[in-house]
């Protein structure tokens, strides 16, 4: 089994994981005199399942993610370079939307002034984005490309 599709499976289960949280809830629960729609045993028996398949597989990714090599870095490495650039432009999305805004509506309102370039804040965010994109392209390649351990 290749990287990317222990990633999808890794996915699914958490897709069902979610699902089966709802079911629960809805079945806790009822008005009196009404049965539950479901079987709390049953969907435990289903969550336990799941959950033991997804810690199966979260295991072997993360194994799998820390044996490979790409340009000298682990693909946990990579991950994790991946993981700080979406909080940086996060970031920097949030400062550029909070600086442009205008927050005056009459002239007697208090006046804000930039304190920060935004051209310059939007040349940077390119950079990064670019980078995230690179970096994006690079682990897929190698999710396709790496066997599952």
């Amino acid at each position: 089994m290749k990287l990317a599709e222990a990633l999808s499976i890794r996915a699914d289960l958490q897709a069902r994981i979610e699902q089966l949280r709802n079911r629960l809830k809805d079945s806790s629960k009822v008005q009196e005199g009404d049965e539950p729609a479901e079987d709390m045993k049953t969907l435990h028996i289903e969550l336990d399942d799941c959950l033991a398949d997804l810690e199966d597989i979260v295991y072997r990714i993360n194994r799998t993610n820390m044996h490979t090599v790409c340009d000298g870095v682990t693909l946990t490495r990579m991950i994790a370079r991946k993981d700080a650039l979406n909080l940086r432009l996060s970031v920097m999305r949030e400062v550029l939307k909070h600086v442009v805004e205008t927050d005056r509506y009459g002239r007697n309102e208090i006046r804000y002034i930039r304190t920060v370039d935004v051209a310059e804040i939007r040349k940077e965010f390119d950079v990064y984005a670019k980078q995230l994109r690179e970096l994006d392209l690079k682990l897929q390649n190698w999710n396709w490309i790496t066997d599952l351990l």
